[in-house]
């Protein structure tokens, strides 16, 4: 069957179907004149279909484009933006700092209680964990490799 292609695509489903019907209608005797009424409203149909586009979607183009990740977030997500902005890890999301694990810099260790427990993977291939209890107060040496922690006081962002 004859297909057209028109340049968008809500006129081109419905000359499709105008052109569909009117070839039906051409190869019978009765009907010719339906056939040359057809054809009329098929090229009032593209015509208007072209003339008239539908605009296209510019709400959030009209207030100067796509509003940022910044200008959207609301509630907890503003809070974690601005504070990041500012440097802050409110949630101990980023990664910790390295310290070298001395006496004199040893890893911080933040809790909201007076002691905590902690896990030491000694050596970097190591399988095994070391669990200690870590006490509020001077900093404490792992019991097998000798790496210092410190327990530091921590606030809840909340």
């Amino acid at each position: 069957m004859l297909r057209l292609s028109p340049k968008n695509e809500t006129s081109s489903v419905w000359c499709q179907l105008y052109f569909d019907r009117l070839l039906y209608l051409r190869f019978r005797p009765e009907g010719e004149m339906a056939a040359r009424l057809l054809i009329r409203s098929a090229v009032r149909a593209a015509t208007t279909c072209r003339a008239a586009p539908c605009p296209a979607l510019t709400r959030g183009m009209a207030a100067g484009g796509i509003p940022t990740d910044e200008e959207q977030a609301t509630g907890l997500e503003k809070i974690v933006m601005k504070a990041a902005q500012q440097g802050a890890d409110p949630y101990s999301m980023l990664k910790p700092k390295e310290y070298a694990g001395s006496k004199a810099d040893p890893h911080l260790v933040p809790s909201i209680t007076t002691k905590r427990i902690v896990g030491c993977v000694c050596e970097e291939d190591n399988t095994a964990v070391v669990w200690f209890w870590l006490q509020q107060g001077d900093a404490q040496r792992c019991p097998s490799c000798g790496s210092h922690y410190k327990l530091v006081p921590h606030e809840l962002p909340h």
